[in-house]
């Protein structure tokens, strides 16, 4: 393994800190030119050819041995099945973690309202789930069963009618945890296709693969610039960045534990970012000294110590204070309050996708079975975004009921702002339904 070099180290103090965080934060997950082209022409020919340029790419690309679509497709009895080969520990796992991800998810669900006003005017929302919704799963290796817990969960929570699920398996390489998970958590379709002729054919339906009113789920290059491109055919959760973790700690955790929850996110890929933020320099040296006495001992050893030395940083801030104005600017994915009093801090935290609070609560509880959505915003989208959740998978149409009276009323309003922007032909249907108050009295 490469020797690990000294992680950055940054100071709120110094004149040109500002800059250099802008800089450490950046990230640009912009497609090249080549990419998005290559994205394009698979769409063309999957929207052209159908089934059939779904059955080629998954050749070409997974070099998987399918002659037809039905070769490509795994019913409900194979995800069954799938539950039976796993170990009872993982299974046990699984439905736990699920059940947990319900009972959270159960409490976003929103319902319709109506209110009635003093004429009888009624006005009001209307809540509905998506006819059907479509859920990208990485595949092979690089599986993730709790990504389909916590997609697939959200949606039928919601009423979702139909969760449809693609997951490539290269060269033939099928992951049987994803699909036990699949079964628990009530995805209804399977199709084992993947990159962006799977977005494309979610996005937009083919013979066999119905077309879904919303894909979410994470995916590589390709299937976040497909995901750009179908966007408004279909509604899409988010195009994320890499994985992120900010650390708040005031000094008094254990080093070790916080270099592993930084570990915890540098261990996804070359590109995620690990943040520690304290005000005490001397705790700040404990854990580069965990970083490197811990580092050798990862399996993704390579990775972590890419990602903590490109991406990373310890920071050190005047006080607490200042830890969460820091915590605020960065707007993390994952935010650790690792002090002694987080609920004090609490109010005070404007933008994180997920905040863990205390010194026990490792970002990696929330992975996996806390029980809260693990599909965050990142990029700093967390000033203006949310988790996945139950809201994702339901519409919302406003009801407006006038009464004769309320028609009146509200038709005089209307009329003086539709003539306001010149819209006679407004203005008038408004004033066709005022009733003269003589009218009203007789």
């Amino acid at each position: 393994m490469t020797a690990p070099t000294a992680i950055r180290r940054l100071n709120a103090a110094d004149a040109d800190f500002a800059r250099h965080l802008d800089h450490l934060l950046s990230w640009e997950s912009v497609s090249d030119d080549a990419v998005n082209q290559r994205v394009l022409d698979i769409i063309k020919a999957v929207r052209e050819r159908g089934d059939a340029a779904l059955v080629e790419f998954t050749q070409r690309f997974d070099g998987v041995e399918a002659k037809a679509i039905d070769d490509l497709i795994l019913d409900r009895a194979r995800l069954e099945l799938a539950l039976t080969r796993i170990t009872p520990v993982q299974r046990e796992a699984l439905e736990k973690a699920a059940n947990r991800v319900r009972v959270y998810h159960e409490r976003q669900k929103q319902d319709s309202w109506q209110y009635t006003e003093a004429d009888g005017t009624v006005l009001g929302q209307k809540v509905t789930p998506l006819d059907r919704a479509g859920l990208y799963v990485p595949g092979g290796k690089a599986s993730y069963p709790s990504s389909v817990l916590m997609n697939a969960i959200p949606a039928k929570v919601a009423g979702v009618s139909e969760v449809v699920m693609v997951v490539p398996t290269p060269r033939g390489e099928v992951n049987e945890l994803v699909l036990a998970a699949a079964c628990i958590a009530g995805v209804d379709r399977v199709f084992t296709i993947g990159g962006a002729q799977a977005v494309a054919a979610l996005a937009y339906g083919t013979q066999s693969v119905p077309q879904v009113d919303k894909i979410v789920g994470p995916g590589n290059i390709y299937v976040a610039t497909a995901k750009r491109h179908v966007f408004g055919q279909v509604g899409i959760d988010m195009i994320a960045g890499p994985s992120e973790i900010l650390v708040v700690c005031d000094g008094q955790t254990d080093p070790d534990w916080i270099a592993m929850d930084l570990f915890s996110q540098a261990e996804h890929d070359e590109d995620a970012q690990a943040i520690l933020v304290s005000p005490d320099a001397e705790f700040l040296d404990r854990v580069a000294a965990s970083i490197a006495k811990l580092l050798p001992t990862m399996e993704r050893a390579e990775i972590i110590n890419t990602s903590i030395n490109g991406r990373g940083a310890l920071i050190q801030v005047r006080d607490m204070q200042q830890a969460i104005e820091v915590a605020n600017r960065i707007a993390p994915e994952h935010l650790e309050l690792s002090v002694a009093d987080p609920q004090a801090w609490l109010p005070q935290i404007r933008h994180a996708g997920a905040i863990f609070m205390g010194r026990h609560t490792s970002e990696a509880l929330g992975d996996y079975c806390a029980g809260p959505n693990h599909v965050l915003p990142t990029s700093g989208t967390a000033r203006f975004s949310s988790p996945l959740g139950v809201y994702d998978f339901q519409k919302r149409s406003s009801i407006i009921f006038c009464s004769e009276q309320g028609a009146s009323e509200l038709g005089r309003t209307a009329s003086v702002l539709a003539r306001g922007e010149s819209l006679t032909a407004h203005a008038r249907s408004a004033e066709y339904r005022i009733v003269d108050d003589q009218d009203q009295g007789q």
